[in-house]
């Protein structure tokens, strides 16, 4: 019997996932490992300072999947957190699809400390027609333990500065996409998610609703047994512009296919200049 275009969306772990659902690197500090092509490579990260993105960015998104065309929408965001928070940023992503009069939706957030570059607390909220979940983690990097709800005992963190499926998306968006580079890092909070290897690749030029961007291929390979058997790959265009923005996200699964978030709006906070460019510069 044939899957359902909101059937794959309900299945793809990239809404949301993002990791990426799957990347989690070796490094926990941000070390890479040696590029077959190019040597050792060493990811540099800025401070918050020199972050490509901060709060009041909001990217939004047209989510296709393979064989069912367009069927949603979606919106990753940078929020301030109140004051009773764990950590001063929040970042949240939105996916929702239709088909006729059935919907799902999918809602990740992710408190950030931007000083640190660390999570400490990841929350899922997923409704979709056949199933409706609920994911709440703590990530307590003084006890160096992360727990899920309910959950008193918990387990051991796999990074000194861990990361959940979300936040990873924007850590991507910090590395250097100068030349060819491989990067490897140990840094997701579930050490079973570890390592995510990081490949930075050629440039391409994306078209798309929100203009012509001038993008780097970044491919991650991704350790997720919720969603993978073996190694999903995520596949991203990152702009070159000061802002990093994903221009397109495309998630490979097995049974679902091809998943691919392409961007349509944007808004940049601060002075950053994320105009597109045209295809003649």
């Amino acid at each position: 019997m044939g899957i359902s275009p909101i059937r794959r969306l309900v299945l793809a772990g990239l809404l949301v996932f993002p990791w990426p659902a799957a990347a989690q690197p070796v490094a926990a500090t941000g070390a890479s490992a040696a590029s077959p092509e190019n040597g050792p490579a060493r990811a540099k990260h800025a401070g918050p300072v020199g972050l490509p993105f901060a709060i009041g960015e909001v990217l939004q998104f047209r989510v296709n999947v393979a064989r069912g065309g367009n069927i949603g929408t979606g919106e990753m965001r940078v929020e301030a957190a109140t004051a009773d928070e764990p950590a001063p940023w929040r970042f949240v992503s939105e996916m929702r699809a239709r088909r006729g009069f059935i919907s799902a939706t999918d809602r990740t957030t992710s408190w950030f400390d931007p000083a640190r570059m660390a999570s400490t607390r990841f929350e899922k909220r997923e409704r979709h027609p056949l199933s409706r979940a609920d994911e709440q983690v703590d990530i307590d990097t003084h006890a160096k333990r992360w727990r899920v709800s309910g959950d008193s005992v918990g387990e051991p963190l796999g990074a000194t500065s861990p990361l959940d499926e979300l936040s990873f998306l924007y850590f991507v968006r910090t590395l250097p996409l100068d030349r060819d580079s491989t990067f490897q890092f140990n840094r997701h909070y579930d050490e079973r998610r570890n390592p995510t290897l990081v490949s930075v690749g050629a440039e391409e030029m994306l078209e798309t609703d929100a203009g012509t961007f001038r993008t780097r291929v970044v491919v991650m390979h991704v350790r997720d047994p919720k969603h993978f058997k073996g190694i999903g790959l995520i596949k991203l265009n990152i702009d070159v512009s000061p802002c990093r923005m994903p221009i397109r996200i495309v998630s490979k699964m097995p049974i679902v296919g091809t998943t691919t978030l392409t961007l349509t709006q944007h808004r940049a906070a601060g002075v950053r200049n994320c105009t597109a460019v045209s295809d003649s510069t």
